[in-house]
């Protein structure tokens, strides 16, 4: 892709180890620390609050109420036969990778029952508690791991019946929600979709950062004159992409550039400088992996 620019800032994929064995432990150590935080959220202010915001934890919720059966029981009853169908209908290389979290976030969420409870406001725990889970799963994610649950049933029914996957996973946790509307009250299910919602953005956050990109194509009369202010004035690598004109039918060069957010508008002002009847799109990329901007090892 052309030149591409140098960083000398610190990547926040480097602190990873890049020795085979040094890496499993890393990701052994995340799988075990996100589990310790989705547990000590799941019962600071999930569980006392009633906020059932999906998957198999927030069963395990509406079961404790109505049965009065432990959290952790529920969550290994249910997880444990899930995992094995996942073994045989996705393979054990699937089943190396779920089977610590499938047991071992049961047994932490057993542990720490009886940890004090700072909140007994339903919003705030809500909030913080969407926070903690998806804090504590984006580092189970990171670490190669996988705490199994009902992201696994929708796996298994996107795999049995083609269903697809994110269709799934909302028809299940859309069911546990509703459930919860009718075991405690319509206000509580309200609030276990708040915590749904920043559970599923703290995740990506996790994952993805806050350092967003965007991917810009430039469609331009001056394709050498830009692609050069481009590499040496924006110091930013691009790639030349071959079209043709929809109406016309005539050859045409498109620039591809990925850029930083702050780069956006020099990027801007440096084609318009240049050509000011540039055809230019930019839109977000959720990740990008490569030298100069994120490294994965």
């Amino acid at each position: 892709m052309g030149k591409v620019a140098e960083v000398k800032v610190k990547r926040r994929d480097s602190i990873k180890p890049k020795d085979p064995k040094a890496r499993a432990v890393w990701n052994l150590l995340l799988v075990l620390l996100g589990s310790v935080i989705v547990a000590l959220s799941f019962n600071m202010f999930l569980v006392p609050n009633g906020i059932a915001s999906g998957g198999v934890s927030g069963i395990s919720i509406l079961i404790q109420k109505v049965l009065g059966i432990m959290p952790a029981l529920t969550q290994w009853a249910l997880n444990i036969p899930l995992f094995i169908a996942g073994v045989i209908i996705l393979g054990k290389k699937f089943g190396a990778k779920t089977a610590l979290g499938t047991v071992l976030l049961p047994f932490i969420v057993l542990l720490t029952a009886n940890v004090p409870i700072p909140t007994e406001n339903p919003l705030l725990a809500s909030i913080y508690g969407g926070i903690g889970v998806g804090l504590g799963l984006g580092l189970v994610f990171r670490g190669g791991g996988s705490t199994g649950g009902l992201d696994l049933a929708a796996q298994l029914l996107h795999r049995l019946t083609g269903i697809p996957y994110s269709l799934a996973v909302v028809v299940f946790d859309g069911g546990v929600i509703i459930a919860a509307g009718f075991v405690f009250s319509p206000e509580v299910s309200l609030y276990a979709l708040i915590g749904l919602f920043v559970t599923s953005k703290t995740i990506d956050f996790v994952e993805n950062g806050l350092q967003l990109s965007k991917v810009a194509f430039i469609i331009s009369d001056h394709t050498e004159e830009v692609a050069e202010a481009i590499l040496h004035d924006l110091d930013r690598g691009l790639t030349r992409l071959d079209g043709h004109g929809g109406f016309t039918g005539e050859g045409r060069t498109v620039l591809m550039v990925v850029v930083g957010q702050n780069e956006v508008y020099k990027l801007k002002q440096l084609v318009r400088s240049i050509d000011g009847n540039a055809f230019v799109i930019i839109s977000n990329t959720a990740e990008v992996l490569g030298h100069g901007f994120k490294l994965e090892h």
